[in-house]
């Protein structure tokens, strides 16, 4: 006897029901996430038959989660990812959504997750470009392309399916330090992952470290110095002293 991380349970006619892997839990940007979650969400969207999630790291410290799917429609993948996006947390939405005939199995007729293909361009879902607008963003998309090393970034993009990762986050936030000048901590990265949200973070972190300067009206007498204040002082004494 020997563990293989198999999952089952014995059937009344003797037999074993097969229900899945007890070691389907990944940890993608920091965060540790059941696979099975996602899994059984997408199986609630309208024509999707089957659904398997995995964490791909295609390239060396950019892992991301793909969703591979058998379905009865052809899927819109941006609208996929909206739904997935109302009913788990953001880092749990996986960045990919591949559509096959059907799910690569082994001879044994488990899944083979080492033939499921990598994701192409389509399978990212993708907003139509919008240009950025303001300073900030205009400055963020700059130093968004220079880090995930991409053409242009729209208003829209989000930066972990652009490619970011907890590194290039870190790497962001040095940018805008130097560039903006503004303290930018890693976790606002997580919070506002499109360009538009994270230009308003900035927006308002800015804002609060803006020193409060308070402006003495022209029609009101300046204040003394303290060489002032003294000698008046010494002059109101003598005068006491006479």
């Amino acid at each position: 006897m020997y563990k293989t991380g198999d999952l089952g349970r014995y059937l009344a006619d003797g037999s074993i029901q097969f229900l899945g892997r007890n070691d389907d839990q990944v940890k993608v940007r920091g965060f540790r996430i059941e696979l099975g979650e996602i899994e059984a969400k997408l199986l609630e969207q309208d024509g999707v038959r089957e659904a398997v999630v995995i964490a791909r790291e295609d390239r060396p410290g950019d892992k991301r989660l793909v969703a591979y799917l058998t379905t009865d429609v052809q899927l819109d993948t941006e609208a996929l990812r909206i739904s997935m996006q109302a009913v788990l947390p953001e880092y749990m939405v996986p960045a990919a959504y591949v559509q096959l005939d059907t799910l690569p199995l082994t001879p044994n007729g488990k899944l083979d997750r080492q033939a499921l293909p990598a994701p192409e361009g389509d399978a990212y879902a993708s907003h139509a470009y919008e240009a950025p607008q303001g300073e900030a963003e205009t400055a963020l998309a700059a130093i968004w392309a220079e880090v995930l090393g991409v053409e242009q970034v729209g208003r829209h993009d989000n930066f972990f399916t652009l490619g970011g990762h907890s590194l290039l986050a870190v790497k962001v936030a040095s940018r805008v330090r130097q560039v903006l000048g503004v303290e930018l901590g890693v976790t606002e990265l997580f919070a506002h992952t499109s360009l538009s949200a994270l230009a308003t973070a900035v927006g308002q972190a800015a804002q609060s470290e803006l020193p409060a300067i308070t402006l003495a009206s022209r029609e009101s007498p300046l204040p003394l110095s303290f060489a002032q204040q003294r000698l008046w002082f010494l002059s109101q004494m003598e005068g006491v002293s006479q």
